[in-house]
């Protein structure tokens, strides 16, 4: 598959939901602690049919260039034959989109010094 023809699925958590999202460019960026994602790619659908979720989604990145997405929120990233239907789905236990979680660092360094 050509590097041009790539497609990745990336999954990630954002305010207590699942995106899952396509794009041709996916990479570690110069932004510590982001993985940057570019060329989103969305599904041509006829006029007559519309998926309101992936609708939701072209809103939201409509007119985004590059997205930067932080390492901890990904769930998972795989390179696909084509792309599918991006959409939100809530996670489990439904009270996911009242609370946000705590932003976790990347790197906690260790105390090699033996002291207190």
């Amino acid at each position: 598959m050509s590097q041009s023809k790539r497609i990745y699925k990336i999954r990630f958590v954002n305010e207590g939901k699942i995106y899952e999202i396509y794009a041709r460019q996916v990479y570690q960026g110069q932004l510590y602690g982001f993985v940057e994602v570019e060329e989103l790619v969305f599904g041509e659908k006829s006029a007559v049919v519309v998926d309101p979720a992936e609708e939701r989604l072209k809103a939201e990145f409509a007119g985004v260039k590059r997205s930067y997405i932080p390492m901890h929120a990904i769930i998972r990233i795989d390179e696909v034959e084509k792309e599918g239907t991006a959409k939100i789905v809530a996670l489990p236990g439904g009270k996911a989109d009242k609370t946000a979680p705590f932003p976790m660092p990347a790197y906690v360094p260790r105390n090699e010094g033996g002291g207190d």
